[in-house]
This record gives structure tokens, sequence and C-alpha cells, in this order.
């Protein structure tokens, strides 16, 4: 009669004493592995904690060297309590558990505010929900597998984006080699993109993109996008030195907050990088640009075919000004 057998099982049957020592100390570091990705405490069920027992018991004081789920005085506890004779008790601290609507809506305001335990237990009483205390709501949400409120994660960028996402708007510079009177020079332009409809606004091209110019092209995108429904409130940009303290305080006086990225993280201004490298690849790669007014002509054409006419994947493949179906992508 045939036997089918676990393959570790077979092994271990087979095996020299050396070879157990070594299988199991194999098993042993791969369960340190294991054991290293598990965050936090793992809390064993009744049902559990009796297979541990049946195998760990026979072991004796080697079980010390080899548990890791518990330490070896939990386990020893356990037989302890298991040769009492005493009955366990599943909920040894007494009381019911909360109802399902009560728990949902604990981890619902831990998740969504981030809050700790007691200012929880503050918009629960604005609820009329007073039968609960700071331990309930600390157990609920261990149980849920969500950290405390001063360990939970902060705010991700993702929902930085998501939340400021109809009025957040990026700004990059881009550069381009131009045909002068005087030779090849470099020639910056200014690039303002809307994260929700992909709207692009560009300045007019300059060889000296300093303060005095950069504080102007500040103010000629505000007064373009003032009179708006969702105007312009936060404008996000990397630390390149031509971002002066002076273009901050402009956009400041005019209302806007800036949003300075960290070093070395450009795909945190992904969409514009996007953008500049859409306008090099389908416009001026395609061309040699012989000085200012080219250029200028070159973009301003490309930029009005962007925002007009130039579908956007994100956007369902639709231009801007067509209204998109699923707008939690845009």
């Amino acid at each position: 009669m045939n036997r089918v057998y676990h393959p570790l099982l077979a092994l271990i049957a087979s095996a020299t004493n050396n070879e157990l020592a070594k299988y199991v100390e194999y098993l042993k570091e791969e369960n340190k592995i294991l054991r290293a990705r598990v965050p936090g405490q793992i809390h064993t069920r009744p049902a559990e904690r009796e297979r541990l027992l049946k195998l760990g018991k026979v072991l004796g004081r080697a079980i010390e060297e080899l548990i890791t789920l518990v330490s070896p005085s939990t386990f020893y506890r356990w037989v302890r309590e298991e040769n009492s004779g005493r009955p366990q008790i599943e909920n040894p601290k007494g009381g019911q558990r909360k109802p399902r609507e009560i728990r949902e809506l604990v981890t619902e305001i831990a998740r969504i505010t981030g809050f700790g335990y007691t200012r929880i237990i503050g918009e629960l009483r604005k609820l009329e929900i007073k039968k609960i205390s700071r331990q309930t709501v600390r157990n609920i949400l261990k149980e849920e597998g969500i950290e405390p409120g001063p360990d939970r994660k902060s705010d991700c960028w993702k929902e930085f984006i998501e939340r400021h996402a109809e009025t957040l708007w990026a700004v990059d510079f881009f550069s381009v080699k131009t045909v002068t009177t005087t030779g090849l020079r470099q020639m910056y332009v200014l690039v303002w993109l809307c994260r929700t409809t992909r709207e692009v606004i560009v300045s007019e091209s300059t060889l000296h993109p300093n303060s005095a110019w950069v504080e102007e092209q500040a103010d000629l995108f505000v007064d373009q996008t003032i009179g708006r429904e969702n105007r312009p409130d936060i404008v996000m940009h990397d630390l390149d030195t031509k971002f002066t303290k002076e273009f901050t305080a402009k956009l400041k006086e005019r209302g806007l907050r800036t949003n300075p990225l960290p070093k070395a993280s450009p795909n945190l201004n992904g969409r514009c990088e996007r953008f500049i490298g859409t306008i090099r690849w389908e416009c001026l790669d395609k061309f040699i640009v012989f000085g200012k007014q080219h250029l200028d002509y070159l973009v301003s054409e490309f930029v009005t075919f962007y925002n007009h006419q130039r579908a956007h994947m994100e956007r369902d493949h639709l231009h801007r000004f067509v209204t998109c179906r699923r707008k939690s992508r845009c």
C-alpha cells in the first residue's frame, strides 16, 4: 500500500544524527529570517498553543534553544497552566467584545485621521458613544494591526498629492541649445504643470534665468491663473538654485504656498519631468533651433497642441478639456 509522506518527514526519517543536526540548524536560521520580517509580537491562539505544547514538552530543556515564537519562560508558563488542570479562559480580562459597528468606527477614525487613543475617544464622545475606555480602543487597534498613534506612519506622498490635486501645480526648468549670432547658447524655459488637468503654462525663453526673471515669471503665472475656480494653491519644485528666496516670497505674496522637494528625488516631480521629456522627443529634438524667437514659437505651438488636442494616458486618453471618467486617477 502506497503512503504519501511530507518531503520534510521523509528527509528526516532517512537522516543520520549528524545530518539531523544540520537540518535543525538550517531550519532555525530560516525561522530567524522569517521572524525578522514579521513586525511586532505574534499572539498565539489556544489551538496553536496546544500544538506547540504537544511537540515542545518532549524536548525538555532543548526547547530553550529552539523556540522563537515566544520566550522560554512563556512556554514554561503554558506547561504549568496545562498541568494545573484549570480551564483556560479565553478572555481573562472579562467583559464582552465591543459590537462590530464600534470596532469598525474606531479603526476607520484611526486610519483616516491618524489620531491616537485619547483623540479617538474624544471623537466617539461626540457621537454619544461613552462606554468605551482607552484600553479598549488600544486593544481594538492592536487586534486590527494598526500601530498606536505616535508610531503610526505619517502622511505619505501619494496622499499629499491626492489631497491637493486640483490646486497643486509643479514647476521646473528645461534648457535647449540654440544657434545664435554669437554661437551655440543655452536658453532656459520655465514650465508650470497642473497635477489634475495636465495643463501646461510656459514662460518665454531666456539666456539669463536670474532672480529677477524668475520672480517676474511667478507674477505672470499667478496673473494667468488667478480667476479660475480651482486657482493654484501649492507650487512644488526641486532645489534648483534658480528657485530663489525672491521667487518663494513672490508666490507667498500672491497667496500661494511652495513645497520644495527633497534632494535627488526627480520622481516626486515626475509629471513635469515627463512633459519636458515629451516636448523634447515629440518636438524640439526634430529641429535645429535658431535663436529665442524660433524656440518660443516651437514651444508655444507644442503647448497649444498639448493642452487642447493631445491625448493623456492617465486621463483615459482625453485632452484636458474633456471630463475624465476615472476621477481617482486624474
